[in-house]
């Protein structure tokens, strides 16, 4: 995120014309704004933060500007944990008026805008009040595994996912640093067996390690497609 040798922007659905952003982190807007074709902000019905962290929620409430055309029109979904309104929030509270509504996420509920539904998993074990998401788009089945430290009750939340979405950020385990490492995300895959992973969010050491390696790698040991994500990655989740 800090140099940005990778954009931290988010990710963006489209779910049966319903069009939901998640986690805008730094850089977002601009992104939006220089995508082929563009994505146009003023066109989005919801927005999900995973959790606080800025590389998460930097954009968070530009986008909410954007999709509420300034204010003007109350419209659109934020969705997010307690602690990204609470002390110190991350969603100022002079945006909070703008969307239609705000709804606060917690452990294992589900919540719809439009044609998106979704579900929380459990808490995740990171600084930061944490969630994952599961996702259906046409018979596709998506798990979103979020920020946090392995524990074992993750593949049980995220199985049957036919596409996994990891954030991996070291390509050795760290225990300090509540984030997934690269040999953490293989035992997550060999257990869930999605029909393919996607590597996301990438640290420093995986960049140097080359993602897209790394993924072609693991693939070959698991005989499951594994790719690393880049820059503007287009993903058909219905396929």
């Amino acid at each position: 995120m800090i140099r940005q040798l990778r954009a931290s922007g988010g990710l963006w659905v489209n779910c049966g014309g319903t069009q939901v952003l998640i986690d805008p982190g730094p850089g977002c807007l601009v992104r939006c704004a220089r995508s082929k074709p563009k994505l146009d902000p003023a066109g989005l019905d919801a927005v999900i933060l995973t959790h606080r962290h800025l590389d998460h929620s930097g954009d968070i409430n530009v986008m909410i500007e954007a999709m509420t055309e300034g204010g003007f029109k109350k419209r659109g979904v934020v969705f997010c944990p307690s602690d990204a309104l609470a002390v110190d929030p991350v969603v100022f509270k002079y945006v909070r008026k703008f969307p239609a509504r705000i709804e606060v996420m917690s452990e294992r509920r589900s919540y719809k805008v439009g044609s998106f539904e979704f579900q929380t998993s459990m808490r995740h074990i990171h600084p930061a009040e944490t969630y994952g998401l599961k996702f259906k788009i046409g018979g596709t089945r998506i798990g979103l595994l979020s920020d946090t430290a392995y524990f074992d009750g993750l593949p049980d939340f995220y199985a049957e996912s036919d596409i996994l979405i990891i954030g991996v950020v070291f390509v050795n385990p760290r225990p300090e640093i509540a984030h997934l490492s690269l040999s953490e995300a293989e035992v997550l895959i060999r257990r869930i067996k999605p029909k393919k992973a996607v590597l996301t969010h990438f640290g420093m050491s995986m960049l140097k390690g080359r993602p897209r390696i790394l993924a072609e790698e693991l693939s070959r040991r698991l005989k499951i497609e594994v790719t690393a994500a880049t820059d503007g990655m287009n993903l058909d989740l219905s396929a």
